[in-house]
């Protein structure tokens, strides 16, 4: 045995800054205490509306550069903000591809004829619909756009009853309509889809599955990506309970409940047993 060679000592795992980690994770929390909010004012007024929207978007592109890095959160921000402005943006000045409709200008500042909030909505729900996707299928190219973009979809079955309901923005042709969902037509929906299907191809392609620095607020019970898995199952579970108690519209809760339920149960199913294998 040579006393001189030396001895390969394994690398320790990189640093993770728990303090910056946490983040998101404070930002979704204010996020959720806000939404609490909705349900004593009918349907929100525009600065909880406002705050709602900007404190997930903030977590959502926090949660992107805490692990994966900074580039991956500007493609989140350029694919998803940017195609959803662009999409709303050849959407309110032609009817295509979800119909015609205008918005009333309650919204505050717009760009292009669409509210600034517009595109912030499509950034801070594009990635918890990703990671919903992600975690039910796993790393199939060809399977995941069309989860993610049936769970983005799938969000706007209750989005936009509620913004139509608070005098938001209004459809010229809203029959045929979705059973249960009177008030916004079916191309909405098949208009929504399109869009998300685009948009959570180029997601999925161009921001990487795994963490870069994997950390306990990243996974739980075998969820990665545990925040944007959380921000989707707290979205679907309150606005089933919003819609059913407090803004008027049962049908909306139980469409809306069947049509997200598609992903969000399957995901709550699949992130419980994979906590329940883990304290094992």
């Amino acid at each position: 045995m040579n006393p001189f060679a030396s001895r390969a000592t394994p690398l320790a795992p990189p640093y993770v800054d728990r303090r910056r980690v946490a983040v998101p994770w404070v930002l979704f929390g204010c996020a959720f205490l806000t939404q609490t909010a909705f349900p004593f004012t009918d349907g929100g007024t525009r600065a909880l509306t406002t705050a709602s929207v900007l404190l997930l978007t903030a977590a959502a592109v926090a949660h992107v550069v805490t692990s994966r890095g900074t580039r991956p959160a500007v493609i989140l921000v350029v694919v998803a903000g940017g195609g959803g402005l662009l999409a709303e943006t050849v959407g309110v000045h032609t009817g295509f591809p979800f119909g015609t409709y205008e918005y009333t200008g309650s919204l505050g500042l717009q760009m292009f004829g669409v509210p600034a909030l517009v595109p912030l909505a499509w950034t801070m729900m594009a990635w918890p619909a990703l990671a919903a996707a992600r975690q039910l299928v796993g790393a199939h190219r060809l399977v995941t756009p069309l989860v993610g973009a049936w769970a983005l979809t799938a969000w706007d079955v209750f989005l936009d009853p509620q913004m139509v309901d608070q005098g938001h923005w209004r459809w010229s042709y809203p029959q045929p309509a979705l059973p249960g969902v009177e008030g916004i037509p079916l191309t909405n929906f098949a208009g929504w889809f399109v869009v998300s299907a685009i948009m959570i191809t180029l997601l999925d392609r161009l921001i990487p599955a795994a963490p870069e620095h994997p950390s306990d607020a990243d996974s739980w019970g075998g969820a990665t990506d545990l925040l944007p898995v959380a921000v989707y199952l707290w979205t679907y579970l309150s606005s089933v309970i919003a819609h059913a108690a407090f803004f008027g519209r049962p049908p909306v809760a139980l469409v809306g409940g069947l049509v997200m339920g598609v992903v969000a149960v399957p995901l709550a199913v699949t992130v419980m047993r994979g906590a329940t294998r883990a304290q094992r």
